[in-house]
């Protein structure tokens, strides 16, 4: 007859332990979805990217949103940076330290530190971080991972704002040069089956593998992951 009560105590256990992760975890969400970046961070991508109005910049800071987004999804495996304009601002926020340590424990709960590609341990894990960015970014904007009809904000951001250095992306890899803004990375590359190269601070003709015109490299910049 103990037994019982045992069963029933572990079971209200349990059910209460996972209402308040699902609490824990959408209280997260909230706050990054509503945090309020410093000032400085407009200014620094108005100095880096003169020709960007207010409203671009709004959006350069949304993406820095669904990065973080994409970090809180993946734990504290390593999601690659696709966008150099919002890696500038990241960039920009963590020269706030106690403001991005406070944002980032209660944001993601741990530190995400910055792992520029030349510290990452090898090709495979800048390529898993693109390739998790790629389909967290999806699942975020209820997109086919293996079937895009169009690009996530993080992969489209750079191209549709004329960023020079930065990654532009295209699905439709057989089109011709010059169809598309910047020679571009191929897309179907990272949500398919075939591998990928990632650099950090890149250009969209050439990535840091060599490849260019839209050839095998991914593109993306810098991970985040890790964390204390």
């Amino acid at each position: 007859m103990a037994l019982i009560p045992t069963l029933f105590t572990v079971a209200t256990l349990g059910g209460g332990l996972w209402y308040w992760q699902r609490n824990r975890l959408r209280s997260r969400e909230r706050l990054i979805a509503s945090y309020s970046f410093p000032q400085r961070l407009r200014i620094k991508l108005q100095e880096t990217y003169p020709h960007l109005d207010a409203d671009q910049v709004g959006q350069v800071l949304l993406g820095l949103r669904e990065y973080f987004q994409l970090c809180r999804m993946a734990g504290r495996r390593m999601v690659a940076m696709p966008s150099q304009v919002v890696d500038v601002a990241w960039h920009e926020f963590i020269l706030y330290t106690r403001q991005y340590q406070t944002f980032c424990s209660k944001g993601l709960g741990r530190f995400l530190h910055h792992v520029p590609h030349d510290a990452m341990p090898d090709a495979q894990t800048a390529s898993e971080g693109i390739r998790r960015a790629w389909r967290l970014a999806c699942i975020r904007e209820g997109i086919p991972p293996q079937a895009a009809t169009h690009l996530p904000l993080l992969f489209a951001l750079d191209a549709q704002l004329g960023i020079a250095d930065g990654f532009h992306y295209r699905l439709d890899c057989g089109a011709p040069p010059g169809s598309f803004r910047g020679d571009g990375y191929c897309a179907s590359h990272i949500g398919g089956s075939s591998g990928c190269a990632s650099g950090c601070g890149g250009s969209n003709s050439s990535d840091s593998a060599g490849n260019s015109d839209g050839g095998s490299g991914c593109g993306g910049g810098c991970g985040g992951g890790g964390g204390d």
